[in-house]
């Protein structure tokens, strides 16, 4: 990109260093061993002063405090020995606590159960047969036909209004 006498130069830039810019381009551009090396030399290598040297950014991730005390107590815990997989003290032992709870509540629940008098325990028995038997009622009345259930529901709606009607 040379000027030629009858072209005018951009405004603010001296002749000399035009030349000094396009002179250096070409240096880069011998300099490049590798023709199919398609990065760009770097500028701010060769040491030029006016260029501003570009800085390297900051992980935001590395910079947190919370990740800083995480790889201090990863470090802290390699050089005593312990692996990675070991959990703090105070973390198993609220496991622990957790876990023994659990037992107890299960214990607790057999106990119960064991308890329970003969009574109970034929309470239980026809309140679970009676659900038995509704749930293979709504099972019979979802394969009868659509009239049918429509019959139903018109005969319970029917009675409903006529009980009201007599009180």
């Amino acid at each position: 990109m040379s000027w030629g006498a009858g072209q005018h130069l951009p405004p603010g830039l001296p002749r000399a260093t035009l030349r000094k810019s396009a002179s250096m381009y070409t240096e880069i551009q011998r300099e490049r061993p590798d023709g199919g090396n398609i990065l760009t030399h770097p500028d701010y290598i060769d040491g030029n002063p006016d260029l501003i040297k570009p800085k390297k950014l900051l992980n935001p991730v590395k910079a947190s405090k919370s990740h800083q005390e995480l790889h201090r107590e990863l470090l802290m815990n390699h050089k005593r020995g312990l692996g990675v997989e070991s959990k703090p003290e105070l973390q198993r032992v609220l496991e622990h606590r957790r876990r023994n709870q659990l037992i107890r509540q299960k214990k607790e629940e057999e106990e119960a159960k064991k308890l329970q008098s003969p009574f109970e325990k034929e309470l239980l028995k026809r309140h679970q047969r009676l659900d038995q038997l509704e749930k293979e009622q709504e099972k019979q009345e979802d394969h009868a036909p659509e009239f049918i259930k429509v019959k139903e529901n018109l005969r319970r709606t029917s009675t409903v209004t006529g009980d009201e009607k007599a009180a």
